[in-house]
């Protein structure tokens, strides 16, 4: 399995994962849920009305973390906005659920990041850590 999948199908299996941004000097973290692969990138979506969508346009550094089954991941890298609507339905078509709230397009509220750079780490308190980048 490639890094970028096992990154992205431990977010997936985890279901909730908590997202760092920073806002001038000061860190927000909360939690998001999506995480999909398009055209081989690791991908992430929220809403445009959201500070975090202004944070992550104004430093794309962020970072993630996530707990399953007693191993944990952190995963830190440099996070761009796709304004392509393509990659907007991608992200819908893979979690329906989040039509009801989000629209595509130049005018929708959605929008999608992608990892330009990551670096996650697997650890647990069983095995040694291991380090995945895409």
């Amino acid at each position: 399995m490639e890094a970028i999948e096992k990154v992205c199908s431990f977010l997936k299996d985890a279901g909730t994962y908590y997202l760092a941004t920073v806002d001038g000097d000061q860190p927000h973290v909360r939690p998001f849920g999506t995480a999909h692969i398009f055209e081989n990138k690791l991908y992430i979506q929220t809403g445009k009305g959201k500070d975090v969508y202004r944070q992550m346009k104004a430093n794309g550094q962020v970072e993630i973390c996530a707990m399953y089954k007693g191993e944990w991941i952190r995963l830190h890298g440099t996070v761009i906005l796709d304004p392509r609507q393509e990659a907007e339905e991608s992200m819908l078509d893979a979690y329906p659920d989040l039509r009801k709230m989000y629209t595509t397009g130049a005018d929708g509220n959605t929008a999608v990041f992608y990892f330009e750079h990551g670096t996650a780490t697997i650890s647990s308190f069983t095995h040694e850590p291991e380090v995945l980048k895409f």
